[in-house]
């Protein structure tokens, strides 16, 4: 899918960007894309963190990624963003592209740059995913939050099988109170029909502003031995209030995972991995850093 801008002058890409706060849904909804579409898409993902877990969860998919891992998007990595979406279309020459953003990521500023330094896309729609259940149990939405909320066209209410009717109307009204005029979806791990994410080819016109979220930290573990599962899960359980967010893979002795943790809610799916890699995301976590590498390591058999 291209866009015409008019009459004699080139086409222009369309890129969609999936923007949502830490562990909203923004990995799930971008597999349930591409187990849905028939175009040919060019996947840009952004991790904050020094290993690329997201990446790795949908590899194997046929679909063209470009990982930018380390930083964000819409700061520190802008010139490596633009030099990325111009090799995209140099080389993979998509119909569309879909940029992931990390979780801490102010969409506005990379809304700008799009505009201002890539003149050979245009920007399709803004996908903003926000989870209900943790509105819900934490009523408090961020700067950064917030940020992602207003500026969406689209806005999608995700984990909706965790909060009753009346929670759910309270988080809805709450983000409508930021976005009267985005449109609404709902559902459960992002499963909806993602062609109605398409085809908004929407103008923004924003101003540049300067960014907030750099008190965001991140640290990682790496493991090549397997884990006590009953030990991991005990520290699971008792994650510090410091770490937001925490993802990647676990090895124990039976099997490997999959591991999402957001706000003191966690899960574990199977999922074929060589070694136990995990991140840790949240404001101030460097300050809990030793303490939890210490009780990985006491996990190691």
């Amino acid at each position: 899918m291209t866009i015409q801008e008019g009459k004699g002058m080139a086409q222009r890409t369309p890129v969609t960007l999936i923007t949502g706060y830490l562990g909203s849904g923004k990995t799930t909804l971008l597999k349930t894309i591409l187990q849905g579409t028939e175009r040919k898409l060019a996947i840009l993902m952004n991790e904050f963190g020094e290993i690329a877990i997201d990446s790795k969860i949908i590899e194997g998919k046929n679909v063209k990624i470009a990982e930018l891992a380390g930083g964000c998007v819409c700061c520190s990595l802008a010139g490596e963003f633009e030099a990325a979406v111009e090799e995209i279309l140099k080389v993979v020459k998509p119909e569309a592209i879909v940029v992931e953003t990390t979780g801490v990521a102010e969409p506005d500023a990379l809304i700008v740059n799009i505009r201002d330094s890539l003149p050979q896309v245009q920007l399709d729609a803004v996908v903003a995913i926000a989870d209900a259940d943790a509105i819900s149990r934490y009523p408090e939405i961020g700067y950064i939050g917030r940020i992602q909320l207003e500026v969406a066209d689209i806005i999608l209410i995700n984990k909706i099988d965790l909060v009753d009717v009346q929670q759910l109307e309270h988080v809805e009204g709450k983000i409508r109170e930021l976005n009267a005029t985005a449109t609404f979806f709902k559902a459960s791990y992002c499963r909806m029909n993602t062609e109605l994410l398409f085809g908004y080819e929407i103008e923004k016109h924003l101003p540049h502003r300067e960014h907030s979220h750099l008190e965001i930290e991140s640290f990682s573990f790496s493991s090549d031995k397997v884990l006590r599962r009953e030990g991991f899960e005990d520290i699971a359980c008792n994650l510090p209030v410091e770490v937001y967010r925490a993802k990647g893979f676990v090895r124990f002795i039976d099997d490997s995972y999959l591991f999402n943790y957001v706000a003191g809610r966690w899960d574990m799916e199977e999922f074929k991995a060589e070694n136990t890699q995990l991140v840790f995301i949240g404001s101030n976590v460097l300050k809990v850093k030793n303490e939890i590498l210490v009780q990985l390591k006491s996990c190691e058999v």
